[in-house]
């Protein structure tokens, strides 16, 4: 079973976001997503101080096996990216909650954190999609 921290949000298309405050999340991939790519090979981050839309892909990671979209989950400005992980794509797979973040967003709508899965939610999401 995959780790799915209790103090996350997450999107059904398999980001995770921790609050930090005063409008800004940090934003990752959770670990089922890791898990399903495998070893991560490359990761594009998004445009610092770009300002990115819910729902649109705005980072890839490659492992592997395959490319794959990482999105918006929520509208707002890139404001840092974490550059180690385009030097160690694996601390994404070996730490996806930790050193493995992807990027920090200031969001235009802090009520849009409701809008996402608690990880109730996320687990039950992941249950759905392996029958």
């Amino acid at each position: 079973m995959s780790e799915i921290p209790a103090d996350l949000r997450y999107a059904q298309t398999h980001e995770w976001l921790r609050d930090e405050g005063d409008g800004v999340v940090t934003v990752g991939i959770t670990d089922h997503a890791q898990a399903e790519l495998g070893d991560l090979v490359f990761v594009q981050l998004p445009a610092e101080e770009g300002t990115v839309e819910a729902g649109a892909a705005c980072a890839v990671v490659e492992s592997v096996k395959a490319a794959s979209d990482i999105y918006a989950p929520v509208d707002g400005e890139i404001i840092a990216v974490n550059e180690a992980v385009t030097d160690d794509p694996e601390q994404v797979n070996t730490d996806p909650y930790g050193e493995g973040w992807l990027f920090t967003m200031r969001m235009v709508d802090v009520g849009s954190l409701g809008e996402l899965l608690d990880a109730d939610g996320y687990a039950e999401l992941i249950d759905d999609a392996n029958g």
